[in-house]
């Protein structure tokens, strides 16, 4: 019986000569997909129902009387399936040849141009000339409102737009008016699509260059962007995304398909908010006060300087920061146990609600606008302040002790902050006016400029790379705490990469024993999550 039920749960097909096994239910597209078949297709969407309208990924199955849209036909045992065929190629060219018909070609100037699906599907198997004499239509640009554009000329009617918010984000805005070769998309309202925070998912979802951002517009060209695999810093979701570079600057922010975390898509809140990520403003160098001036100098003088100044016990307390890494919370977790313990604070903005993706409710713009609240919680670090990531640090002003601040740029503060304080350290990536005070500025990278990970709301830990190159002398602040405690220790093993200092965050943080980067992966693992080490 088992044996059976586990039959009945497969289907074995051929796709193009090559057996594949797919569980039942898998369409046709997906089997190929699975394979590494490309089959070429416009309406169809991972994420999205699949109408079966744009006609181009129609294939030859033998034995059926005509052409099978293998987006939603369903594979089955004994299958036959060609996607290469003279009669599925003939097809896709003359679909194609239908959509330059009346598609514009504008390829220097749309922001599409280099990711445009069009442009691969034409250049791999599309006529050479085109036969069209007839002029072609003309829509010309719509503002949908918001950071959304519409340029009607070349919308290949996929309605992938209309769909993902009918169905994700349940706010029906778009629709398809008019009839024909006169079709086209259009919002029912004067607002358009302004105020739907998820909105901007439609930009990335269409294959054509119909849809665009005006935060984007004719700012790079796809070929000129670098891609690096990150985390959305911008709430305790977790939303996985890539970081598009160029000249070491961020220039948007896309989504990054994870079904446990967001699926296909993200909020424009987290969207839109990266300019941070190139301030200028920087601390480049490490610096200590001398006579009440700040001498520059390198890192290794700096921490020398430091740990001589630490050689004697005294009380600490730490301001961290929930934008800071889990690697760093732990560095920071391990220092000031050696100095013999103290209190360890950390502040987090929070946003009136949470806003939820009706068709995906796991995925909300969440409270808790930081990344790393969940990362400070397990290292035993203590939220205060109000909810604007204010406050909370009253009882810092008068420390006499050491004080050490890790991310925290203070901004509510003066520049009296810290001014009793025996030691000051101050690890940050921008000067503020409370850090004026630190008899220690040590440059800090940003999370776009070093590897690490954040812990998001569920305890999913989720690694993030660098995009982008450091600024100046600044390092991860791991890297420093860690040097600075083995100075301290008289000695040993340091550590080199960011996966050895997770380990070293598992030794004091029982949530993550058993975890690695390599068992973390790209996708992220639960903490306590039982997990399959190689070789067990």
């Amino acid at each position: 019986m088992a044996d059976s039920k586990a039959t009945q749960e497969t289907v074995t097909l051929t796709i193009d000569g090559q057996e594949v096994t797919v569980p039942k239910g898998t369409t046709i597209l997906q089997a190929a997909e699975s394979m590494g078949t490309r089959v070429p297709h416009y309406c169809y969407h991972p994420g999205l129902t699949a109408p079966a309208q744009c006609r181009l990924c129609l294939v030859e199955v033998q034995g059926a009387p005509k052409l099978q849209a293998s987006c939603v036909t369903a594979a089955q045992d004994g299958q036959v399936v060609l996607t290469e065929s003279e009669q599925a190629t003939e097809m896709r060219q003359g679909v194609l040849e239908f959509y330059l018909a009346n598609h514009p070609l504008d390829c220097p100037i749309c922001d599409q141009s280099g990711e445009c699906k069009l442009q691969d599907y034409v250049h791999a198997e599309g006529r050479k000339h085109g036969r069209s004499r007839e002029p072609k239509r003309v829509f010309g640009r719509d503002d949908f409102g918001g950071d959304i554009l519409f340029y009607g000329d070349r919308c290949v009617m996929c309605t992938r737009c209309v769909r993902f918010m009918e169905e994700k984000a349940q706010d029906p805005r778009l629709t398809v008016v008019e009839r024909g070769n006169r079709s086209i998309i259009d919002t029912f309202f004067e607002d358009g699509v302004e105020g739907s925070p998820y909105a901007g998912n439609i930009v990335d979802i269409c294959p054509v260059g119909a849809l665009v951002s005006k935060d984007f517009l004719h700012k790079a060209r796809a070929w000129d962007l670098d891609h690096t695999p990150s985390i959305c810093p911008n709430c305790s979701q977790g939303c996985n995304i890539d970081l598009h570079v160029r000249d070491n600057r961020v220039q948007r922010i896309k989504p990054r398909a994870n079904l446990s975390v967001n699926e296909y898509w993200m909020c424009d809140y987290g969207r839109h908010r990266y300019e941070w990520m190139n301030r200028e403003d920087r601390l480049e160098a490490p610096a200590y006060k001398v006579g009440g001036e700040y001498v520059i100098t390198d890192w290794s003088s700096v921490l020398d300087e430091l740990a001589e100044r630490l050689d004697d016990p005294r009380p600490a307390l730490a301001v961290a920061s929930p934008f800071a890494s889990t690697e760093e919370l732990g560095a920071l977790r391990r220092l000031v146990d050696h100095l013999g313990g103290g209190r360890i604070v950390y502040r987090m903005p929070r946003a009136d609600e949470e806003i939820p993706l009706p068709g995906f409710s796991d995925l909300a713009r969440r409270r808790d606008l930081a990344p790393n609240g969940k990362g400070a919680e397990i290292l035993g670090m203590e939220r205060v302040g109000d909810d604007e990531g204010r406050g909370g640090l009253e009882d810092f002003s008068g420390h006499t002790g050491t004080l050490i601040v890790l991310g925290d740029e203070l901004a509510d503060l003066d520049q009296g902050f810290g001014e009793q304080a025996s030691l000051y350290m101050y690890l940050g990536a921008h000067p503020s006016p409370a850090a004026r005070q630190a008899d220690f500025l040590l440059p800090r990278c940003t999370f776009a400029e070093q590897e690490g990970t954040f812990i998001n709301h569920q305890g999913r830990v989720q690694r993030f790379w660098p995009g982008i190159q450091a600024t100046g002398a600044a390092q991860p602040a791991w890297i420093a705490l860690a040097a600075l405690q083995l100075r301290l220790e008289g000695g040993g093993r340091g550590i080199s990469t960011a996966a050895e200092a997770f380990l070293q965050v598992a030794e004091v943080a029982p949530e993550l024993q058993g975890l690695s980067y390599q068992t973390i992966g790209t996708r992220g693992a639960l903490v306590n999550e039982p997990v399959a080490l190689p070789g067990s």
